[in-house]
């Protein structure tokens, strides 16, 4: 299976996925890495491990629709069978999404439909979930859609929330789980298990 995966800074989980693909845990491999920003960990973890990267941000292309066609065009190039969204903080435009139809996924650090949407990302969405007083959240993987965190759920996971939570702790176990849970997934779909 031949992953293409878009990140925009840390790139954590793209090296859970680098690194589950090197060790032969997930029958997989990376083969483009694309970011909306040139100096993301992301561009840098691809680079160590000489996988392709493309930067396409509004910079080289000033337009939605131009960053779309470039966007489409670097996963057709690579021959990019699943786009993966990991810790990816833009909108992806129709002529990519009507490319990989049912074949886009994101990982959002909470049980959807709760704590999504525009503007609900990073420690905002731990924040909301202490604040509602939830004892449990979770990592949701869902398709993508053209609005943010709106797409069919496919796979989901509980995290427990404890009582002295912050939201750093939150979200590190979060981030933990989530990083875990997308070699759980993506390790499903390689087998064709239970996906579509």
């Amino acid at each position: 299976m031949r992953l293409g995966v878009l990140a925009s800074h840390g790139g954590t989980n793209l090296q859970a996925i680098i690194d589950a693909c090197n060790d032969g845990s997930l029958d997989a491999e990376v083969v483009v890495v694309i970011s909306n920003n040139a100096t993301s960990m992301a561009i840098k973890r691809a680079n160590k491990e000489k996988i392709p990267t493309c930067h396409i941000s509004s910079v080289e292309y000033p337009t939605s629709s131009l960053i779309d066609m470039a966007t489409r065009e670097a996963l057709k190039v690579h021959g990019v069978d699943l786009v993966v969204l990991a810790g990816f903080m833009k909108m992806l435009g129709p002529l990519t999404l009507a490319e990989y139809p049912g074949k886009v996924l994101n990982s959002h650090p909470a049980l959807l439909p709760k704590f999504g949407g525009r503007g609900m990302y990073g420690t905002r969405v731990h924040e909301a979930v202490l604040n509602a007083g939830e004892s449990i959240t979770g990592v949701s993987i869902h398709l993508v859609d053209n609005e943010y965190d709106h797409g069919e759920v496919k796979y989901s996971c509980e995290v427990p929330v404890y009582t002295d939570d912050t939201v750093d702790t939150l979200e590190e176990r979060v981030k933990e789980r989530e990083r875990s849970f997308w070699i759980e997934v993506l390790s499903k779909i390689a087998s064709h298990e239970n996906f579509q």
